[in-house]
């Protein structure tokens, strides 16, 4: 008997792990290139995939968005921001706040820090990235100072 046929169900495969996702963002395969009005259409429709897939219809989100902002918003206005051809009709910087809120999709906070070359973090890996630049410069002054301490020692 082959041992492959038979694996332990209890057992966790080592392989199979993945570390856990840090920052947030959609990929370049969801926005692509092309011009910023598409690319921002695109990330929208996916976002709105993405909540959908959890459950939420645009009419929902469209609803929580009204709520949100206190104006209404409708679903036909949904589907114009993520339609790449309505050129004359882009979501405001509030209503993608407010998109970001009804959706939970966080990945959309990851596109406009990227493209200036800045990652967003979940805030728990905040103190954490803190910590390793703090150990870095520590490191760093105590070569200094071993080098301070060995040309000391090399003049007496």
């Amino acid at each position: 008997m082959s041992r492959s046929r038979y694996r332990d169900p209890l057992t966790k495969d080592l392989f199979e792990w993945q570390p856990p996702k840090v920052a947030v963002g959609y990929g370049d395969e969801v926005t692509g290139r092309g011009r910023l009005d598409n690319r921002i259409a695109r990330l929208i429709g996916q976002a709105l995939r993405d909540a959908r897939d959890d459950g939420q219809s645009r009419a929902a989100v469209a609803k929580m968005m009204s709520a949100y902002l206190g104006r209404p918003i409708s679903e036909p206005m949904l589907n114009k921001w993520s339609s790449e051809g309505s050129e004359e009709h882009r979501i405001p910087l509030d209503a993608f706040v407010a998109l970001v809120e009804a959706t939970g999709v966080k990945d959309l906070l990851g596109f406009v820090p990227g493209m200036f070359g800045l990652t967003v973090i979940e805030s728990e890996y905040a103190e954490l990235i803190e910590e390793r630049l703090l150990d870095d410069h520590i490191e760093e002054m105590q070569a200094r100072k071993h080098v301070l301490a060995a040309r000391r020692k090399a003049r007496r």
